[in-house]
């Protein structure tokens, strides 16, 4: 268990836009920020982050709560884990008592996996410092590619021993299962045997862009002919290959510094760069480029710079790559060392400033380079040209932006040397295919989803108004519960000719204080259970502590409820994501007159329970057998319409 206090020195220390802007490119947004949602696949932004509420909200998701319940949904903490997570973020010193072994039997399958992949990188970090095959054979391997100590600790580089079962035998030693060895794929057993996966390797942690380590990487250093040169982790529940890039969790801050991501093939490379200096740099890990890695980047930055390697293989597997990058709506360039070189070897014989020098003079337009490397393919045969343009074109129509394939269409032209309106004709004709093949395929999971399950046409949901009302008063309640305002009342008084008549009073009152004793004075409860407690909770706390503060409030109270209290709080920020000032649409705001919001919102409430008083005594006079009985029903009908009135009027003279 980690201490208060260290819980609340992690909260009082971490700022939401710094954890969060670690995992999303946040753009100001007035006194917020935004950015793309990292829980959903979208083009604008419905990701807002509040500095001053210390929360956060995805309106796509329906996600949100402060910085710890952003890690445990993002990064799929635990909360002790989050916490740790921010306090070494932070410099704090965590306070904690150990854990029973009956504890960490309660931990679920996915955390186990976690630990297991947590030791194995422990285990291979020791093997490569601490062994004698370590040193002779890994560490020399890393120092002969150019590592220093440094950064072989910096990307927690290992060494699998060149023994069959050395880590399985050692990890079931500390306690850990042979069921989560399997599964993270760090151990292979058959029959009644078991024994490593990366036997005789160098190692290379795989990490989640919040350090975390899903699975690794190991590189064999002899020359057998049917062991793989690199050999990956299976896939498991934590390690999802085509969702994680090598060297993320190093390179996300220079990313959203740069404003620009340099994508690489292998381990090596990544690590090169990043000792050089060039730090905004990941890997694909030598596999196909994917969707989702696409969109891990694009959290972070537009903008992604392609390196190839010299070889034409590889420049023809990375310019496959490049029409996805397009179809995410991203911007691409690219570049191309000299012949020979990798980035890996080019990286360790130049300089930072060399480095930096040749990728900007030698960065290109993908459409230059595309051009550029057809062409050599094609020469002087006009039926390859033919082909060539129209793989170009095919390039430009996965681009989502059309003003951008505007531009792309010119570029290509001239470059080409043919007709803009032949290569619009063709990127109209490339774009028309791709839609009738995107329409036959919806029609024919139409007819299967029509053959499966009959559809009926549902009405939509009716709005509860007494739960928008009930949420607007805890709103009201977290907002402003401390201020003082001026209110004013309607109070029914007899006159001298002894008539009732509406006389205005003024008061001043904290809000906390008028809403509570209207709602005892009505004897109104929540029908809502989450806003009840919510409303207990509130009302204790805003009487008791003369600094309340939402930010500790929100920090210390249950995260299924805190959720609920992020939903209500980002709900009026949402207006900012649609930028409505821009289309000169003056949003109101409620902090402009608290006061006569919160006399809308009770009389509203008041309002909507006498609708269903009415409601309730109408159905006991339509079920009752003894007209004579229902005289005092319709007396009391009577009285609520009359009240009924009376809130009107007390609504016209507030609105």
């Amino acid at each position: 268990m980690i201490h208060k206090s260290t819980i609340d020195a992690v909260f009082d220390a971490a700022r939401i836009e710094e954890v969060i802007g670690d995992f999303v490119q946040l753009k100001k947004a007035g006194s917020n920020f935004k950015g793309l949602s990292p829980f959903s696949e979208e083009k604008t932004p419905s990701f807002m982050v509040s500095p001053v509420k210390q929360i956060w909200k995805d309106f796509s998701s329906g996600k949100g709560g402060n910085a710890v319940a952003f890690l445990m949904e993002h990064e799929h903490f635990t909360y002790p884990e989050a916490i740790k997570y921010l306090a070494k973020k932070y410099n704090i010193e965590v306070e904690e008592t150990k854990q029973t072994d009956e504890q960490k039997q309660q931990a679920d399958e996915r955390e186990s996996m976690y630990l297991v992949s947590e030791f194995a990188n422990t285990f291979f970090k020791n093997s490569l410092h601490k062994t004698e095959q370590g040193k002779a054979i890994g560490l020399t391997y890393f120092k002969e590619r150019g590592f220093t100590e440094e950064t072989i600790q910096a990307f927690s580089l290992g060494y699998s021993p060149d023994v069959w079962d050395a880590f399985t035998t050692e990890a079931i030693k500390k306690g850990y299962q042979l069921e989560f060895l399997e599964k993270t794929g760090l151990t292979i057993v058959k029959e009644e045997k078991q024994f490593d996966r990366f036997k005789g390797r160098v190692m290379f942690p795989i990490q989640s862009m919040s350090g975390r380590v899903l699975g690794f990487g190991g590189r064999i250093l002899t020359n057998e002919k049917k062991a793989a040169k690199y050999l990956n982790s299976p896939e498991s529940d934590i390690y999802h290959k085509s969702k994680v890039l090598y060297g993320i969790y190093h390179a996300k801050q220079a990313i959203a510094k740069n404003d620009n991501c340099y994508l690489v093939e292998g381990y090596t490379d990544v690590i090169q760069f990043y000792q050089t200096g060039v730090k905004n740099v990941v890997s694909s890990s030598g596999t196909a480029l994917t969707p989702d890695q696409i969109r891990l980047v694009s959290r972070l930055t537009k903008n992604i710079t392609v390196l190839f390697d010299s070889d034409a293989a590889g420049m023809r597997a990375s310019i496959r790559g490049i029409d996805l990058i397009l179809e995410q709506g991203m911007n691409v360039k690219v570049c191309s060392f000299p012949e020979g070189e990798d980035p890996d070897s080019f990286a360790k014989q130049n300089t930072l400033e060399e480095l930096t020098s040749y990728l900007e003079e030698n960065v290109q337009d993908f459409i230059s380079f595309k051009a550029s490397l057809l062409q050599k393919e094609a020469s002087n045969d006009p039926i390859k040209k033919a082909e060539m343009i129209r793989d170009m074109i095919t390039s430009v129509s996965k681009i989502p932006d059309v003003i951008k394939r505007e531009i792309y269409i010119r570029e290509c032209s001239k470059i080409m040397d043919i007709s803009e309106d032949v290569l619009f004709d063709t990127l109209a004709q490339i774009r028309n295919d791709h839609t009738k093949d995107q329409r036959k395929q919806q029609k024919t999971a139409q007819k299967k989803s029509f053959e499966v399950v009959k559809t009926e046409v549902k009405k939509a949901p009716e709005v509860n108004r007494q739960y928008e009302l009930e949420r607007k008063i805890i709103e009201i309640l977290l907002l402003y519960g401390k201020k003082e305002e001026e209110f004013e009342d309607l109070i029914l008084k007899e006159n001298e000719e002894g008539e009732l008549v509406h006389e205005l009073e003024q008061y001043t009152a904290k809000v906390f204080e008028k809403i509570y004793l209207d709602l005892q004075e009505d004897e109104i409860e929540f029908t809502n259970n989450d806003f009840k407690t919510l409303y207990t909770i509130l009302i204790e706390q805003l009487n008791q502590e003369e600094d309340f503060r939402l930010e500790n409030f929100i920090n210390h109270i249950d995260p299924e409820i805190a959720s609920e209290i992020t939903s209500i709080l980002m709900t009026e920020d949402k207006h900012s994501l649609s930028r409505w000032h821009d289309k000169e649409i003056h949003v109101k705001l409620k902090e402009n007159n608290v006061s006569a919001y919160v006399h809308d919102v009770i009389l509203n409430l008041r309002g909507v329970l006498i609708a269903q008083k009415i409601e309730e005594l109408k159905q006991s006079i339509m079920t009752s057998e003894n007209n004579e009985d229902n005289h005092e029903t319709l007396q009391d009908i009577s009285d609520y319409l009359l009240l009924r009135k009376i809130l009107s009027e007390k609504l016209n003279r507030v609105v």
